[in-house]
């Protein structure tokens, strides 16, 4: 059965290793919204950009509910300050990303009434824009929506 404490592990697992490796470690997920992808960037209004069109594109959310894509940009924000360590500045001072990330959209809890969930995870590198020269890094942000 699927709970709150395994949503975020799905959506780190996809970010990981993707979503038909993922979907085999936890099936209990199946029924949920995914889209995953790839982004680099010296800009951070790209990596918010990339995920939103993604989640948008694939229908994880509907774009005229602004509900959602409010709940996706705070789930963005959130793993985004895991990947910068709380300062969401990337070109500004001279670092570059290189991200995969996830998007999982459902009802984490048992009772319904606690309502949909979206998750965002980035795992990648960050670092000064010299290959070679950047190291791991993972975010994950979690929303109600």
């Amino acid at each position: 059965m699927t709970n709150q404490q395994s949503f975020g592990k799905y959506a780190t697992i996809i970010a990981l290793l993707g979503e038909e490796q993922a979907a085999q470690l936890l099936p209990d997920f199946k029924n949920y919204k995914v889209v995953s992808g790839k982004v680099g960037t010296m800009d951070l209004k790209k990596v918010i950009s990339s995920v939103e069109t993604a989640a948008k594109r694939n229908n994880v959310i509907d774009e005229s509910v602004y509900r959602e894509t409010h709940a996706l940009y705070h789930a963005i924000i959130e793993a985004a300050e895991g990947v910068t360590r709380g300062k969401l500045s990337v070109g500004d001072i001279m670092r570059t990303v290189g991200l995969s990330f996830s998007v999982v959209r459902g009802r984490p809890y048992q009772e319904q009434t606690e309502g949909e969930w979206i998750a965002v995870c980035f795992y990648g590198t960050i670092g000064a824009p010299i290959r070679g020269k950047e190291h791991e890094t993972l975010g994950l942000g979690i929303n109600h929506i």
